[in-house]
């Protein structure tokens, strides 16, 4: 439990109005702090305390007991100096002995409360709040670590409670494009009233959330895990990526404790059988091995990331991920900061798993690799059924990452083609060079394949080209080695920008980039023509555009 806040009295005496409503971190932290820190230090310690009562030097022995101590004392010393409040204006957070800090972050400006708990939170029933801005500096944004689980949801709650836009006629039938866009155009981040009502419309009534309101803590779900999704684990790069970092840290501490894997029983046997056996065979078991380490560490990791997933709908107007399973994590984003969806669908994914995956397009998330779980609202899946997720979590009745869209002009293929090719001859050459001066026969195979593989690749790169507008989406799609459908509200169009390189401008086509206060700042619509450009953006604001066009 946190510490009851005090109230100034009537009087003048006790606390000053400054004062009124701060709170402590429970004080379980005591236990959770020091327990983190000795954890990252631990490594270190086990290398000490070895080789010290090893070699008989007391001294580094004595080192580790004094870094547990300095731990402990830090624990205290930051439980005590920390505390946070949360007025009707804005969520603010004191801590600091030495170098005082407060953060302070608007609640008009909250996009985002990120609940986080890691297996020593849970044990001691604690969660890290994390509250997200979507701004930079001052407002950036804070971390509450931590409060217990009960206060943490009850947070969350508070934090994304948002007043229900007006229910005039206007607001029901969502009005034009360029209305809506003035309607949310105020500030940088588009606040203000949902065009299509859909955020009034869940969060309901006065869009506040309290304790005695009749709130279903469950709320609608929407999708769950289906572990068939395994078969995409090994196929994503950001599994490998950790398996790396994983196997690198695990490298560096035999390293440091001076373990040689040579040593270890059974290892000059195995050692022997592979210097006798031919090369190819050598480097046969070395891969198999290889892509079985990183086949069992991607599954481990797909499961710890997406362990017990669910997507809801809350009643207080979020959309809510929950996953995990050494860390739980629960992500909430007000429906009102929504601005579209996405679906990605990398290489190795879409050709081997016939998978992708499906985002949000939300302001004040950034819009990072989807499959690191930034904006992610679910793992990998089938496509069809993440096109499913994108248009549920839109609210759509019908398809809106998925359908035909528009093909783009014959010179974009061309600029694809040539933009494979070339690079991938300079290579070819220098290794026909070195064929010819080594009378060698596999660079000229080399050569060839790199010039052949890059073919198709550019053909599938313009086939995944296209753009469409419906009444409600301008919808997007580019990439092959991660093939990306965003689809962005016309409302969430807060401007354009038009960029054209030299070589564009050669073939006669441009990049028309859709600003939006959501996700990466912008959605690309690649090797446009020029009318088709100029055309898509009076469809959306022709307000804007008009001037331009006379």
């Amino acid at each position: 439990m946190t510490e009851p806040v005090p109230v100034a009295p009537a009087d003048g005496t006790g606390p000053t109005p400054e004062e009124v409503g701060w709170r402590r971190l429970p004080g379980r932290m005591l236990l959770v702090g020091p327990a983190t820190a000795l954890l990252r230090l631990a490594p270190a310690l086990v290398v000490l305390v070895l080789f010290g009562a090893g070699s008989g030097n007391s001294t580094q022995v004595w080192i580790a007991g004094a870094a547990v101590v300095v731990a402990v004392a830090v624990g205290v010393v930051r439980w005590r100096t920390t505390r946070y409040r949360i007025t009707d204006e804005r969520v603010e957070l004191d801590s600091g002995l030495l170098n005082r800090q407060r953060r302070s972050v608007p609640r008009d400006r909250i996009r985002t409360v990120d609940l986080t708990a890691p297996l020593l939170h849970r044990l001691v029933g604690l969660s890290v709040v994390k509250v997200g801005s979507g701004q930079s500096g001052s407002d950036a944004g804070l971390d509450l670590d931590a409060v217990t689980t009960d206060e943490a949801e009850r947070l969350r709650r508070e934090l994304l409670a948002r007043p229900a836009p007006a229910r005039g006629p206007a607001a029901v039938a969502g009005g034009t494009g360029a209305d809506r866009a003035r309607v949310e155009g105020n500030g940088a981040d588009g606040n203000g009233a949902d065009g299509n009502g859909a955020g009034g419309d869940a969060a309901g009534g006065d869009g506040t959330v309290g304790p005695a309101d009749p709130v279903d803590p469950a709320g609608e779900e929407l999708d769950r895990i289906d572990w068939s999704s395994l078969r995409f684990a090994p196929l994503t790069v950001s599994s490998l990526a950790a398996i790396g970092a994983l196997a690198g840290a695990g490298w560096n501490v035999l390293n440091e404790t001076g373990l040689d894997p040579r040593s270890l029983p059974g290892a000059d046997a195995v050692a022997g059988e592979l210097s006798a056996a031919p090369v190819w065979a050598t480097v046969l078991v070395a891969v198999a091995l290889l892509l079985l380490v990183m086949v069992a560490g991607s599954i481990v990791l797909f499961v710890e990331r997406w362990w017990d997933y669910r997507l809801s709908r809350e009643p207080d107007g979020t959309l809510r991920v929950r996953r995990g399973l050494l860390t739980k994590r629960s992500l909430s984003v007000s429906e009102q900061r929504l601005r579209g969806v996405t679906v990605s669908e990398p290489l190795l994914v879409r050709a081997l798993g016939g998978g992708a995956q499906a985002g949000a397009l939300t302001v004040g998330l950034a819009g990072e690799d989807t499959d690191s779980g930034g904006g992610a609202l679910g793992p990998p899946v089938r496509r069809a059924h993440a096109h499913a997720v994108a248009a549920t979590a839109a609210r759509a009745t019908g398809p809106v990452t998925d359908g035909p869209l528009r093909a783009h002009p014959a010179r974009a293929r061309a600029r694809r083609l040539v933009r494979a090719v070339g690079p991938a001859l300079v290579p070819a050459v220098a290794l026909g060079v070195f064929a010819w001066f080594d009378a060698a026969v596999w660079p000229v195979v080399v050569g060839v394949a790199l010039v052949v593989v890059a073919v198709p690749l550019a053909l599938d790169r313009y086939r995944a080209l296209g753009h469409r507008l419906d009444e409600r989406y301008l919808v997007a799609r580019h990439g092959s080695l991660l093939r990306t459908t965003t689809a962005l509200r016309r409302d969430g169009v807060i401007g354009w920008r038009v960029r054209q390189s030299l070589f564009q401008r050669h073939a006669g086509v441009l990049t028309l980039e859709a600003t939006t206060a959501a996700g990466g700042g912008a959605v690309q619509v690649l090797d446009l023509d020029p009318a088709d450009a100029v055309a898509l953006m009076a469809a959306v604001t022709p307000d804007a555009v008009t001037p331009f066009r006379a």
